[in-house]
């Protein structure tokens, strides 16, 4: 059944029934108005993207806002310099090479604890471990290899906040071949950790304590490293922009890469100067436990007592270093003889009687090349003047270089040890667990 007769049927239905004028002015104009809010909608949207784009850019290049590595504000104007979080998909984009020389001479890059644990397979590969933390190794989603370092203690832990601050403090600022990389860290309530570079021969300590590797490195290439490492300190002390006191310089805190460069690492001890500072006062050479900052054993006299502490301190202890990389032994050795125990007596003992050579016999065995006798006879020099018991009379470490590349003469070391005569009755060299050997009261 129909709604309309036929011959208003007819009309609908009749295509050669002409269109009324004003019906075909409407239609014209509906359809031009639905084909512009058409467009517009699509120019809208357009414009929504790009401002999104636009702002999110500019929040990358301009910085999140800025962290507090601790809470009650000790130490915020280091954490107000650091960088926003970085995300692994902006990592994973790049290649390794373009990656590190995008963050050379840059700010460390901030990593959330999630990504650590990802990087790291959960913290399934330790390195090692110490006082302040244990190391993992870790790789980034670019295939970057990392060594991870995870700070014992929480947040608000003065001793740990305090390494934190000094170690990502002292790093950021320096950009040195001979000075380990920091890559990035983490600081939250509940992880803080530092990201460096990987070095695969791992530390110097294993090539001269452990026989084993011992025959890997010869007297060339120990050279080369004691003049590394001598070039770091350089760096620290006198060219970057603050000075810095290492404090803990020791073969375990000096990494060696594939090619055998080294690298100081291990800032957790260390304190920035201002380039006009000459002394550090004498309340700030302890750490947070009360002992005077360093290791036993390479720790300089002065440290730890009421005298002014300079630079020094750090030259003394590489002077004790360097005793242990020609002698390929610990400073202390309780299992030897006693005339033999402490190695720095050992060695100026037989420096002052003129048989320097039967120590380097009794470390190295027979050596082939002249040059190398230069070489380690060289540096058992400059080491004896590092040791000196007066900060005063001890070298720079820019002196330091010259003498072990040989562009100036080492001039005859002094007797470093009078700070420990005359004897004291009832006293005795004692072993550290590390090594080290310190005076103890036998009354």
């Amino acid at each position: 059944m129909s709604y309309f007769p036929p011959e208003t049927r007819k009309q609908f239905h009749d295509p050669d029934m002409e269109m009324p004028e004003s019906f075909r002015s409407f239609i014209e104009s509906f359809h031009s108005m639905f084909l512009f809010n058409v467009a517009l909608s699509v120019l809208s949207i357009g414009a929504t993207f790009v401002m999104v784009y636009l702002i999110y850019k500019c929040i990358r290049e301009c910085g999140l806002p800025n962290i507090n590595i601790n809470k009650n504000g000790g130490g915020g104007r280091l954490g107000a310099e650091m960088t926003p979080l970085l995300p692994d998909s902006q990592i994973r984009d790049t290649t390794i090479e373009n990656f590190l020389d995008e963050i050379a001479g840059e700010k460390p890059v901030r990593f959330t604890a999630q990504q650590l644990a990802g990087y790291t397979n959960g913290y399934s590969a330790q390195l090692g471990s110490g006082g302040f933390g244990a190391v993992y190794k870790g790789m980034l989603p670019n295939g970057l290899i990392v060594a991870v370092k995870v700070i014992h203690g929480n947040m608000g832990d003065k001793i740990s906040d305090a390494q934190f601050m000094a170690e990502v403090g002292a790093l950021w600022r320096t950009n040195h071949v001979n000075l380990i990389r920091l890559i990035g860290f983490c600081s939250g309530a509940d992880k803080r950790a530092l990201v460096y570079e990987f070095m695969e021969k791992l530390s110097l300590d294993t090539y001269i304590f452990k026989r084993r590797h011992a025959a890997a490195i010869g007297v060339r290439h120990l050279h080369a490293i004691a003049v590394g490492v001598a070039s770091g300190l350089r760096y620290l002390h006198e060219e970057c922009q603050k000075k810095i006191i290492h404090y803990d310089i020791k073969p375990s805190n000096v990494l060696l890469d594939d090619t055998l460069t080294p690298k100081i690492t291990d800032f957790g001890l260390a304190q920035l100067l201002s380039r006009v500072a000459d002394h550090v006062p004498a309340t700030a050479t302890c750490h947070g436990g009360g002992g005077p900052r360093g290791t036993a054993g390479y720790i300089a006299p002065e440290v730890g007592t009421q005298a002014a502490v300079t630079e020094k301190c750090d030259v003394y202890s590489f002077g004790m270093m360097l005793l242990e990389i020609v002698g390929r032994r610990k400073n202390f050795d309780v299992d030897l003889p006693e005339s033999q125990r402490w190695l720095p007596l050992l060695a100026w003992t037989k420096y002052d009687s003129g048989e320097l050579m039967e120590l380097m016999m009794d470390c190295h065995g027979e050596v082939a090349f002249e040059d190398e006798v230069e070489q380690w006879e060289r540096m058992c020099k400059v080491a004896l003047l590092c040791v000196h018991g007066q900060p005063e009379m001890r070298p720079t470490m820019s002196t330091v270089v010259n003498m072990l590349e040989g562009h100036v003469e080492v001039p005859p070391p002094a007797y470093p040890f009078a700070w420990m005569e005359p004897p004291v009755a009832g006293t005795r060299l004692s072993t550290t667990s590390d090594g080290g050997a310190i005076l103890l009261s036998t009354s």
